[in-house]
């Protein structure tokens, strides 16, 4: 076994592509939920909403990257150290790196929802924060996601030293854990589904960042490594399923709840007038192209990779890693979009 096919090029062309395409989604976000200012009425500055969005994509796809890295050492399996080993040696730091990103962008984030909360101030204090924290609930949230994403990082650092002697899963299920705060600080409807809506919008950020951060660790340190990839690929193919089926359908159903839960506009309208409903329609687009993407990797690509044969699959998998994360910026600035007529 040469060195080559246990270790390959990191794909860092994979890496930009899906944070311009985060980034892009939160930018036409950002002008679809644009509004008028309101006479007599004190409001944040442009900067600080425009910057609100952007830092939250940058900390969801800092978490994405941190458990997707943790969850390829579950993919590629524990029984071959001397093939996974050169790989892992690579993804433990990187996972460091991105969970101490994921901390930096909560505390960026809380500073700056802080000045949202606070808009005619002009220069925050320790006692702005503080306050912020006590009384919004999306401020106790970025706390506690800061905590968990730094103690992913210091488990991080112990595997550097320890390797696999620190369980892959329990990070997978501490990154997961730190998913939980925030999604519940978004949009909440105050009827009879709001704790169904609850459950559902954690499982579908669950699902979302484990298909994107799996199938984006796979493509980043593993694209060129056919061997590993024919090991690795057909496992994750059977999570990016089920986690396709629970993003899709978890979505759909907060979608339409948050919609029929405005008394003052029909569906329909609700839909196709408001900015929520735009929104959650550009999100059912880049989810129904990302399940034909995955189609056909699961069916036209995967059986040529375990055959250990070579295949466009960085390719395909990158436009798909995209478009996941042009969702995840549309899904950012849907939480914060108003579901009432524009």
């Amino acid at each position: 076994m040469t060195r080559a096919e246990t270790t390959s090029a990191i794909r860092w062309a994979t890496l930009a592509c899906v944070v311009v395409g985060g980034l892009l989604g939160a930018l036409i976000g950002i002008a679809l939920t644009a509004s008028s200012p309101i006479p007599g009425v004190v409001e944040p500055s442009e900067v600080v909403s425009a910057a609100i969005p952007v830092v939250r994509v940058l900390l969801d796809l800092s978490a994405v990257a941190t458990i997707g890295l943790a969850l390829l050492s579950v993919l590629v399996g524990y029984d071959r150290p001397k093939l996974t080993e050169p790989v892992m040696r690579r993804a433990r730091p990187a996972a460091v790196a991105a969970a101490l990103i994921w901390a930096a962008t909560a505390v960026v984030a809380l500073i700056l929802q802080t000045a949202e909360y606070k808009p005619g101030k002009k220069m925050l204090t320790g006692g702005d924060i503080g306050s912020y924290i006590a009384d919004v609930g999306a401020g106790k949230a970025l706390v506690i996601v800061a905590v968990l994403a730094l103690l992913h990082a210091a488990l991080g650092f112990v595997a550097l030293r320890k390797g696999e002697k620190v369980p892959a899963e329990v990070r997978v299920g501490l990154g997961m854990f730190a998913l939980l705060p925030l999604p519940v600080t978004g949009h909440a409807s105050n009827w009879a589904y709001h704790d169904y809506t609850m459950i559902s919008m954690e499982l579908h950020v669950m699902s979302a960042v484990a298909w994107c951060g799996g199938l984006g660790a796979m493509i980043v340190l593993l694209a060129a490594n056919r061997t590993l990839l024919a090991h690795a690929l057909p496992r994750f193919s059977k999570l990016a399923t089920l986690c396709l089926v629970l993003s899709a359908v978890t979505g759909l159903f907060n979608g339409i709840v948050e919609i029929l839960a405005n008394p003052t506009i029909s569906f329909w309208a609700g839909v196709f007038t408001t900015p929520y409903g735009q929104l959650m329609v550009l999100k059912v687009l880049c989810t129904g192209a990302i399940a034909l993407l995955a189609a056909n990797l699961r069916w036209r690509l995967m059986p040529r990779i375990v055959r250990h044969q070579r295949t466009a699959l960085a390719s395909w998998a990158t436009l798909e890693l995209t478009v996941m994360g042009l969702a995840f910026g549309f899904a950012v600035v849907l939480t914060r979009a108003p579901v009432a007529v524009s």
